[in-house]
């Protein structure tokens, strides 16, 4: 029986249909042009099979079982059986080449930023939050982010700030400058403290078991939509500060990769009352770098961190408009961009060309300068208004106290006690003030011992290389802040008993236990104050020396560190690298790293150190 023309005319629909499911799958395939791509040896060989099968099984029930007929026919035949539908799927795929214009690509689109940080979501929380909220959050030493204006992260602005971030050096590399990145420009930007003890998020499991139970707290971690509701009750008793600070780890300081809060954290959290004496620019830094450096190393898809604060940093270090339109900065920056301010920045950013075009103001505004830091008051135990004890300001304050008015230097302003402030919410109001001499000036510095009297235009250029400029005293408990030289003598007549002093060009044994992260050194000769610093890395402790000095000093001292075991000795001769202050984190100086089997048993490290005058180097 021979197929009538109906059937072989819907056989052929039903042949062209298969032919191009089999070929195109369907659009995705086809030329710009709207021709598809050439068939397969497969097909063309299926097209011949299933006509001479329908037409000599007609009692077959449709096209279905004459495919599969030919696959099975298809899979018995024999590379020199398929040569004959190869050579003719070759010749129809040169054709096809010569002819179709050549393809072209597709743009790649963007690589899209994927972060959990998140102070949009922070916000719409804060806002709900009662008043005696808001007070057990100012108590925990947070009370800065209850200013938070900020929704939305410039997603573009973060990726190029990623770029540029260094993790090695911990700096942004922007304008052609290096700018470091420590824990008081965190303090400056978000208003977290900078000082304090270590945050630790490790220790016995069953201590946290109680508050693992109590947070559902799974091996993902603790979910961010439980603390949101968590938060939504009107209670401002330990739970709730337990779970605010939780929350505000998982969405704003310091978020992974995951909508989750780890669990580890609870290792900090059990006792709420310590909450404040904790350093969380260290914490939040420390988390940033790491954070970042997994991300480049591919080890996540999203960035965790605290992304916020680098950009908020960028807007505050890098100025756009003229210099006579660089306002005063409010300290801390979080509460002076909203979306608004943001919105007009960004536009400003466009129509210079992009991000970097701008001019570093960083240290006009007392930012990225290292160890000099800024304490903020803008608790509920500190007002914002300082008493007029100059020893108990830290440094930019002490830097813009004189006498009892009101300054702006450097860019900053200093909230007196006869200056308006908003009593809810900590915020100074600024006024604008005259420089009523712009022709001499004295030496920002005159109150640590600089008497040089300069023309103003000129002022900054002295002020940098001021050899007077001041420095922070490296113990934890003293806030002092003076020369280097007025630094020896609060030493020696306050703190002689908290460091060693050595002569120079003549070895010197010391021991520093488990948790002594530097020893003050003092120089008989001349009273120069030095800095034994130790490290904590994976494998070993990192150990240097540094001069507390201006950074802009020139003076260099050698220095040689020794550290033994048995018959192994380990060494290092090196230049002291001159520091305002302690040294934070890993900074770019060499340094002698001592694997943990050097250490004895109950983590104290033995060294031997000595150090040259540099008058002696200068002789040799």
């Amino acid at each position: 029986m021979v197929p009538c023309e109906e059937d072989m005319m819907a056989l052929m629909r039903n042949e062209q249909e298969h032919s191009e499911s089999e070929i195109s799958r369907p659009k995705k395939k086809k030329n710009q042009d709207g021709t598809s791509r050439p068939a397969c040896s497969w097909v063309h060989f299926s097209r011949e099979f299933i006509k001479e099968y329908t037409a000599s099984h007609p009692e077959s029930s449709g096209l279905k079982v004459a495919t599969k007929a030919a696959s099975d026919a298809w899979k018995l035949m024999s590379p020199e059986e398929k040569s004959k539908y190869t050579n003719r799927a070759r010749e129809v795929w040169d054709k096809y080449l010569s002819t179709t214009p050549a393809r072209i690509p597709k743009p790649r689109r963007q690589t899209k930023l994927v972060t959990r940080c998140s102070p949009g979501r922070l916000l719409n929380v804060l806002q709900r939050l009662t008043p005696d909220q808001k007070a057990a959050v100012k108590s925990m030493g947070f009370g800065s982010i209850l200013n938070l204006r900020c929704r939305t992260l410039r997603r573009s602005l973060c990726l190029w700030l990623l770029e540029k971030f260094n993790t090695v050096r911990r700096s942004l590399e922007i304008c052609g400058e290096r700018i470091p990145l420590t824990p008081q420009d965190v303090e400056l930007v978000m208003g977290f403290a900078s000082s304090g003890k270590d945050v630790v998020n490790s220790g016995p499991d069953e201590l946290i078991a109680e508050l693992r139970k109590k947070y559902n707290a799974t091996n993902r971690g603790i979910s961010v939509r439980l603390l949101e509701e968590r938060l939504a009750v009107p209670e401002a008793g330990e739970d709730f500060k337990r779970s605010f600070l939780l929350y505000l780890l998982g969405t704003l300081l310091c978020p992974t990769a995951r909508l989750d809060v780890s669990p580890s954290f609870l290792h900090f959290l059990t006792n709420m009352d310590t909450i404040h004496q904790y350093n969380w620019g260290k914490f939040l830094l420390d988390r940033l770098v790491r954070e970042v450096a997994r991300y480049r190393q591919g080890k996540q898809r999203a960035v965790g961190g605290c992304l916020l604060f680098l950009q908020l940093f960028y807007y505050e270090s890098v100025a756009v408009g003229e210099p006579s339109e660089l306002s005063p900065a409010i300290f801390p920056c979080l509460s002076s961009w909203g979306e608004e301010e943001i919105s007009e920045r960004e536009k400003q950013e466009r129509e210079l060309g992009g991000y970097g075009c701008g001019e570093v103001v960083c240290k006009e505004r007392g930012l990225g300068m290292g160890m000099l830091g800024y304490r903020t008051q803008s608790d509920s135990n500190h007002l914002g208004v300082m008493p007029p004890d100059v020893e108990n300001y830290s440094l930019p304050e002490q830097v813009g106290y004189q006498g009892g008015e009101d300054q702006i230097n450097g860019g900053m302003f200093i909230a007196e006690e006869n200056m308006p402030i908003n009593g809810d919410e900590g915020n100074t109001v600024c006024v604008d003030i005259d420089i009523s001499d712009p022709v001499r000036a004295p030496c920002r510095n005159a109150q640590y011992g600089c008497a040089e009297i300069v023309d103003y235009n000129k002022r900054r250029e002295h002020e940098d290389v001021c050899i007077s400029s001041p420095c922070a005293f490296p113990l934890w408990k003293c806030h002092y802040v003076g020369s280097s030289a007025q630094l020896s003598e609060h030493f020696s007549s306050k703190h002689w008993d908290s460091g060693r002093r050595f002569q120079y060009n003549c070895p010197l044994p010391i021991t520093l236990n488990k948790n002594e992260a530097f020893l003050v050194l003092q120089a008989e000769k001349d009273g120069i104050l030095f800095l034994l610093n130790k490290g904590t890395e994976s494998i070993g402790h990192t150990v240097m020396i540094t001069c507390i000095s201006p950074s802009s000093s020139k003076e260099q001292y050698l220095y040689d560190i020794l550290s033994e075991r048995g018959n192994s000795c380990l060494r290092l001769k090196s230049y002291t690298n001159n520091f305002p202050g302690r040294v934070e984190g890993s900074p770019p100086v060499d340094f002698l790293l001592v694997p943990y089997g050097f250490v004895d048993a109950t983590g104290k490290l033995d060294l031997e150190l000595c150090i040259w005058n540099s008058t002696d180097i200068g002789a040799d």
